[in-house]
């Protein structure tokens, strides 16, 4: 496995969720809002999709959307789905 070029930023993607998915979703309560509250995610054994949670899976839910979410594959660049994805980690 080829090391990342730079490590995902926490910070960064509390700004990326913030500005894209707090509209949405809360981050310090797992209350539904438009969609599922997302404190404690990744200690969570499945995504709402049923899958199981992990980094890539959460990644793919970011990219391609489903129950409603937007697709954001587009919207945002790797290293924002990737510092979302740390953001998330740390919630």
């Amino acid at each position: 496995m080829a090391a990342q070029a730079f490590a995902a930023d926490a910070k960064k993607g509390k700004s990326n969720f913030d500005d894209n998915c707090s509209v949405c979703h809360n981050a310090d309560s797992t209350d539904q809002k438009v969609g599922p509250g997302l404190k404690g995610l990744f200690k969570h054994d499945k995504l709402a999709n049923g899958k199981a949670v992990n980094d890539a899976n959460v990644t793919t839910m970011i990219n391609e959307g489903g129950n409603g979410m937007p697709p954001f594959a587009d919207a945002l660049t790797k290293a924002e789905k990737d510092d979302i994805v740390a953001y998330l980690k740390s919630l």
